[in-house]
């Protein structure tokens, strides 16, 4: 009795452990810059991208990093003419040289549910 409920209090412990960084990682966006170019880590789950506002630089290249948690989304920027499948599970790397500034809308274009109307965001283009 007393090893299941030590147990059971390791797994709660754990389990909280893991949503606290799940969620610190996930509602942060994570901007690293190798050599050039910019590296943003955004995270894909029914029916929000976070972040679901980027800010690029003007002929500044990037690589915009996706995790999908829950489903194959899409990610389409049309003004761009941009688009990539995000299958969960796996990290899909979409690069792209902003030439123009301004602000460009993104969505998913797989539909994924009740929410998916709700699933877009933006890229700010700064001079």
């Amino acid at each position: 009795m007393r090893k299941q409920k030590a147990l059971g209090i390791v797994c709660a412990v754990l389990t909280f452990a893991g949503a606290v960084v799940g969620t610190a990682i996930s509602a942060q966006e994570a901007r690293q810059s190798h050599g050039q170019e910019t590296v943003v880590k955004i995270v894909a789950q029914r029916f929000v991208y976070t972040p679901n506002e980027i800010v690029l630089q003007k002929g500044q290249p990037a690589i915009l990093e996706f995790s999908s948690l829950d489903f194959m989304h899409g990610f389409s920027i049309p003004d761009l003419k941009i688009r990539a499948d995000l299958p969960p599970g796996q990290v899909t790397r979409v690069a792209l040289t902003p030439e123009k500034s301004g602000v460009y809308d993104f969505l998913c274009d797989n539909f994924c549910g009740a929410g998916h109307e709700q699933m877009n965001g933006r890229i700010i283009v700064k001079d």
